[in-house]
This record gives C-alpha cells, structure tokens and sequence, in this order.
C-alpha cells in the first residue's frame, strides 16, 4: 500500500502526462468515460426504478453505480470530476494552468459525446419500455428534478459530490492490486450515489435520457400516472435548464476536487516536505 506522499506525487505525475496529452487522445478518452459513466447511471436506473423506498433505492443504486469509475481507473479513460486533482500538479509548478484548463474544457465536451451516445444507445434500444414505460417515465422524474436543482443545492451538492469522487480516485492510488482499487473505489462512490449528491458527468446522462423520454408520449403518460408530473411541469425541463444544472454542478464539482481535496491534501504534502 502507498503512503500519503507518494499517492500525492503520483497524482500529480500523472497530470503532467493528462496536461501534454494530445487533442485526439484526449477526447476519445474522454468519450469513453463519459460512456462508461452514463452506463453506470443507466443500469443503475433499470435496477432502482420501480422501488419506491428512496432508501432503499439509493442503496440499490449505490451498489451498480461505481462500476463506470472502476472502468475508467482501471482500464484507462478521462474524467472531468477527477481531473480537477490536476490542480495539486499546478500548485508544485509541474504543470501550467493553462494546461489544466485545456484538458477540462476537452474533458468536459469530450464526457458529453459520450454519454449522447449512451443516452441514444438506450433509448433506441427499448431499455425504457420496461415495467410497462415505468424506466421512461423515473428518466423523466431523474430529469426534471435534476433540470430545476437551485444554483445554491447545486453547488453545495457538487462540492460533496466530488469531495468523494477524488477521494475515490486518491484511495483507488493507494492499493497495488485490483481488488484492493475496487474496494477502495466502490466505497466512496457507494457513499455519493446514496446521499443523492450531483456529479456532473452522470447528469450528461440522466438529463439527456428524461429528454428523450419527454418526446414519447407514452413514457409521458406513464409520469403522470406514477409522479403527477403535467404538461406545465414538465415545461421546465428543456435545454437551458440541463445547461443551468451543468454549469452550477460542474462549479460545485471544481470546488469539491480543487480546493476541499487537491488544495488541503497538497498543503498536508508539502508540511511533510
């Protein structure tokens, strides 16, 4: 197992490598992720939504969830959530900032396409029809709760969001074999999908697919029947307010990875300098 300083020097190694990564490589590894993320939000919706204790759910959820970060850790991919720890590398002057902001405004565009293509993959495929449109019609409920998030709960669940996501990422770096990177991974994962935090990557997908589900009708009748969810209500999830939810959680998310893990935990380093 890794101790504290050399999980930090080896973060802030690789964000060298993430930082001079070139163009092409760098959005077909942020596709990936992407894809492996909406992946993970689209199973773990099949399996949760005709569970009606929000506990009991979330759990559930919790269990399937990880398994789009666990691809990205262990098989390679480019994540915007944990690429903020690129910061630590930025702040020991291995890496220009500049550098930082190239790869997380690439990683950003580059974990949307992604997760569209998952987001076209699941709905075509039929994956919605299930519990007779039941899957459609809690894609939509996910969606507009997502798309009318407050900036302030958007924010503040980000930062806790991605408090655990690097945290993941960080205790992933601290065990040598794969099932030891699993368990230290699902964890913290397991924790944020059960507290219900806002990650932006995953919401590429979960608001995207209650937009496709909000131009079928039947999925639409189905809302209504299960939630209640009208016309009038469902008028407030469109494209401004999916791009509202993105840009405050993707604000809350930098914060989380930046200041309330990257920041302290370079600090915590260099004392032991």
């Amino acid at each position: 197992m890794n101790n504290l300083k050399e999980i930090i020097e080896g973060n802030m190694n690789g964000a060298i490598k993430k930082g001079s990564m070139k163009t092409t490589k760098l959005i077909l590894m942020g596709i990936l992720a992407g894809m492996f993320i909406a992946l993970g939000g689209a199973t773990s919706n099949t399996a949760v939504h005709n569970i009606s204790n929000v506990g009991i759910a979330r759990t559930v959820a919790g269990t399937i969830f990880p398994v789009g970060l666990l691809m990205i850790v262990l098989v390679g991919g480019e994540l915007f959530t944990g690429n903020c720890l690129m910061i630590m590398s930025c702040l020991d002057k291995k890496t220009k900032v500049i550098n930082l902001i190239r790869n997380l405004i690439i990683v950003f565009c580059s974990n949307l396409i992604g997760s569209l293509i998952i987001v076209a993959l699941i709905y075509f495929s039929g994956n919605l029809d299930y519990t007779s449109g039941a899957l459609g019609a809690y894609s939509i409920k996910v969606a507009l709760g997502k798309a009318t998030i407050t900036p302030v709960k958007a924010v503040t669940s980000g930062i806790l969001c991605n408090i655990l996501v690097c945290m993941a990422i960080l205790m992933g770096a601290s065990a040598k074999e794969v099932a030891g990177k699993i368990l230290a991974i699902f964890f913290p994962i397991f924790a944020f999908v059960i507290g219900g935090f806002e990650h932006v990557v995953a919401n590429m997908f979960y608001i995207p697919i209650g937009l496709f589900a909000k131009h079928n009708d039947s999925y639409v009748a189905k809302a209504e029947e299960l939630y209640g969810l009208t016309a009038d209500k469902l008028a407030d999830l469109n494209i401004a307010s999916m791009f509202h939810n993105f840009l405050f959680v993707a604000i809350g998310n930098i914060l989380g990875g930046m200041i309330f893990v990257g920041l302290i935990y370079y600090i915590v380093y260099k004392k032991e300098d």
